[in-house]
Formats: C-alpha cells, sequence, structure tokens
C-alpha cells in the first residue's frame, strides 16, 4: 500500500505542469509577423516591409526590415535594410536592443513599452545624435511608426524624421 500511495505521489508530481514564466516580450506581441509600409519623412516619400518574429528558442526577438525610397531631383533611388536584435537584460530584466543597418549605423537601444506602443531610445552620447523609435498600435492589423532625432548636445530636442503606417500581411 505504501508503494502505492508513493507512486501515485510520484505520478501527480510528474503530471504537474512547470512553472510558466511571465513571457518577457508580451508587449512586443501586438508587433509580431509580417508587415508592410509606406511613410514619409526626411528621406522622402517611401515604402518597405519588416517582420518580427522570435529566435533563438524564443529567447530574442529578430526584426528586419527595409525602405525603398525612389529618385528625387537630389538623389538617385535607393534602399535602406537594417536588422534589429530585441533582448532582455539579464541584469536589470528589462528589454534591450541592438539595431544594425546597410549604412553603417550601429545603435543600443533601451526600451520602454506599455499596452499598446514600444519605444526603443538611444542613450545621449557627447557629440552624438540620439534616436527614437516608436510603434504604436492603431487597430488589430495596424501600427503607426515615428522614428526621431536629437541632434548632438540637445539629447531630449527630438524631432521627427520619419512617420509611417503599416499593416499586418498575414497571421502572427
Amino acid at each position: 500500500m505504501r508503494h502505492i500511495l508513493l507512486l501515485a505521489t510520484s505520478l501527480s508530481l510528474i503530471a504537474q505542469p512547470p512553472d510558466s514564466k511571465p513571457d518577457p516580450f508580451k508587449p512586443f506581441q501586438f508587433l509580431l509577423g509580417d508587415w508592410v509600409g509606406q511613410g514619409s519623412g526626411a528621406p522622402g516619400a517611401g515604402s518597405g516591409d519588416f517582420s518580427l518574429q522570435y529566435d533563438l528558442q524564443g529567447h530574442v526577438l529578430v526584426r528586419k526590415s527595409y525602405a525603398e525610397y525612389p529618385a528625387s531631383q537630389n538623389r538617385p533611388a535607393y534602399r535602406h535594410d537594417d536588422l534589429m536584435i530585441v533582448y532582455m537584460d539579464e541584469g536589470a530584466k528589462t528589454p534591450k536592443a541592438i539595431y544594425f543597418d546597410s549604412e553603417g549605423h550601429v545603435i543600443s537601444y533601451s526600451v520602454v513599452s506599455s499596452e499598446n506602443s514600444v519605444r526603443f531610445v538611444s542613450g545621449a552620447a557627447a557629440g552624438q545624435p540620439r534616436y527614437r523609435l516608436t510603434y504604436r498600435k492603431t487597430g488589430d492589423d495596424t501600427v503607426a511608426l515615428e522614428f526621431e532625432i536629437a541632434p548632438p548636445g540637445k539629447p531630449d530636442a527630438f524631432a521627427s524624421y520619419i512617420q509611417a503606417s503599416a499593416r499586418r500581411k498575414g497571421p502572427k
């Protein structure tokens, strides 16, 4: 009888679901998937795509993006490609991001989020501009984004550089 009780107790422990940890990337859920967008700003009117997906078995989010700009009087047509990896800062337990683009920029971001928005903000460094990228949910399958730049020496004087909207291409 004692063996049956011990076996039943052991089986009940095995059958229990593991402790579920909260998803540290929950604020990004509204951005998961593939998106198509269009916008305007200092570089001119353009269009492009971006995607945001889990990678490395759920330990990071990877955003891949491109924008295409037609030729204007002052410049030829061009394409801008970028890659951003969002990860959890183990010490602070907060999301951070690192960004790379086809123009040679590398930007480290802190992340501030709410239920319907995610904001990436770069740190202030002497003699360097500061960057802020905000995604705001505008509908079930639509988002608005704004990329802002603060000039060197004025780290809080952000001015809009690009404003765009995007719609989800398909299911998350």
